[in-house]
């Protein structure tokens, strides 16, 4: 796995499929047009951006340069490094036909193609081991209320509107946030502080 620090930026659930078995990071989809009118995605790659940086990856067709164009409207560039996939023609394998401009998305091309996409954008493609800080793992979040109970609910969403995060978040997406933006002992005085919130 290529570990990569900045947040990747993808168009839809195929691509980040295929980027999980590739890369060790935080891959966030745009569900294609559908980040136009999602406002809490928005923010979201906003904080992720102001935080860790953004690698955008998007199909090499006017589509994915269209996505790519508007995240760069959102985020300032001085966040964004962008990685390109050449052009490929061809048809990804779950595809009936290929794509209207014919060409390869991000999920149909090689391993080898993504990681020179990376290299070229200039983003390192070598292994790096794990951190050794104590990661918050879901036996915390069943611990400390937050998944699996009859109140989790409701206290997952007290915990998210504390952290300015969607209330949609599922309990596993928001412990991949978690893990990014805190340490375990941030979450934990999160946990508590949140648990006074009004929802």
């Amino acid at each position: 796995m290529i570990k990569v620090d900045r947040a990747v930026i993808v168009e839809g659930r195929y691509d980040k499929i295929k980027l999980s078995s590739i890369i060790d990071g935080v891959i966030i989809e745009t569900e294609g047009f559908g980040i136009f009118k999602d406002k809490e995605k928005q923010k979201l790659i906003r904080r992720l951006a102001e935080e860790k940086g953004l690698l955008i990856l998007t199909d090499s067709d006017s589509a994915g340069f269209f996505i790519r164009s508007f995240i760069s409207s959102i985020v300032n560039n001085k966040y964004i490094v962008n990685a390109y996939i050449p052009d490929i023609l061809g048809k990804e394998k779950r595809k009936d036909s290929p794509s209207k401009e014919g060409k390869l998305g991000v999920e149909g091309v090689s391993k080898e193609v993504i990681e020179s996409a990376l290299r070229q954008a200039g983003v390192g493609c070598e292994e790096v081991p794990a951190s050794e800080k104590r990661l918050v793992t879901k036996t915390d979040l069943f611990n400390d209320g937050l998944s699996g109970g009859a109140e989790s609910s409701i206290r997952r969403k007290k915990f998210l509107k504390y952290l300015d995060l969607p209330e949609r978040m599922t309990a596993n997406a928001m412990l991949e946030l978690i893990n990014i933006f805190m340490t375990y002992d941030d979450y934990k005085n999160a946990v508590i502080k949140s648990a006074e919130e009004e929802i």
